[in-house]
């Protein structure tokens, strides 16, 4: 298996999510004592929090630009952005590598159409849900469109990321005001839902939605498993 490079910390608590993935899905593949070869940098996500606050994409994206380089230079052989929202910036960041970088939305994409899905409901950050850089890969390279959520609720789910869940706060309530999202993404003809934020996952399950549910973190997670596989 490749070294596998991930750059996280934003937030740590779905970056320990990859680390579990990325071990179990080597586990499955090879069994014994057999573990995933992993380069880690993470940074702290309030420095890179204030800039998005800000709105100096630019700083953002040479922070991670420098930490990239840094996953690379501990022997990673591809990359994995631990973060759908920081993609916003992913050029800059895969023109500073010579290593694969594999782009979280490829990963959502190539599931859904597999799935015959061409509509989905999009749940994330309020970037991600109301900028054109995830939306318009998943449009331009895989024939998805995307159903955002309404003002108000994009202001919710918003609000629950980073309120609660990039402190690993889960609570009933919020999962609630997650499912409701959901279903109104329904009714208005979504096939499924992205949980375009990689901490979504830890409050939203598939057993609270009637829709296929779509997990970034876990299948970004198997893009690197068969890159590093020789699958890919």
């Amino acid at each position: 298996m490749k070294t596998i490079g991930v750059l996280g910390g934003m937030s740590w608590e779905s970056t320990q999510s990859y680390y579990r993935l990325l071990n179990e899905g080597v586990r499955e593949r090879l069994g014994g004592y057999h573990s995933a070869k992993i380069a880690m940098v993470s940074v702290d996500f309030a420095e890179i929090e204030a800039l998005q606050q800000s709105g100096d994409w630019d700083k953002a994206g040479e922070t991670l630009a420098s930490a990239a380089h840094q996953v690379e230079a501990a022997g990673a052989e591809c990359l994995l952005l631990a973060t759908n929202t920081m993609h916003k910036v992913a050029d800059g960041i895969e023109s500073a590598l010579s290593i694969p970088f594999l782009h979280i939305a490829d990963g959502t994409g190539s599931r859904l159409r597999a799935d015959g899905i061409d509509q989905v409901g999009l749940l994330g950050t309020r970037f991600t849900m109301e900028q054109d850089f995830y939306r318009g890969r998943l449009f331009d390279g895989h024939g998805v469109s995307c159903l955002v959520p309404s003002r108000e609720d994009r202001d919710s789910v918003h609000r629950i990321i980073f309120e609660e869940l990039v402190h690993g706060v889960i609570t009933e309530s919020s999962r609630q005001v997650y499912q409701k999202i959901v279903a109104k993404l329904q009714a208005q003809g979504a096939q499924g839902v992205i949980l375009g934020c990689t901490e979504i996952a830890l409050l939203l399950r598939q057993q609270d939605c009637d829709l296929p549910l779509y997990d970034t973190t876990a299948l970004h997670v198997e893009m690197g498993l068969k890159f590093a596989s020789g699958s890919r």
